[in-house]
């Protein structure tokens, strides 16, 4: 069978994920904040920021979940072949 996944991303890339997602949200969120413009569009170009993030949290999850119930099945099967392997004998005479 094989070794479970071992984990690529190291500590900073994890900061850097982090710290990028938090200022590219707040830049945005400040950008709608000093725009020219009256609250009402204000309030709608912020919904559609909070939207867009949730969506793309949601996606990510989605894609994620996806990525793992394809790595099981794949494991399933791959201990399903070699078990059948280990138990095939080639050289064994059926009626002998």
């Amino acid at each position: 069978m094989s070794a479970p996944m071992q984990n690529r991303t190291t500590a900073a890339y994890y900061v850097q994920a982090i710290l990028s997602f938090a200022l590219s949200g707040t830049a945005v969120a400040v950008g709608i904040a000093y725009l020219p413009v009256g609250g009402w569009t204000r309030a709608f170009l912020g919904i559609g920021l909070l939207y867009t993030i949730t969506s793309a949290f949601t996606l990510a999850k989605v894609l994620r979940d996806r990525h793992e119930s394809n790595e099981i099945v794949s494991r399933v099967d791959q201990a399903r072949l070699d078990k059948l392997l280990s138990e095939h004998d080639p050289f064994r005479v059926e009626g002998a």
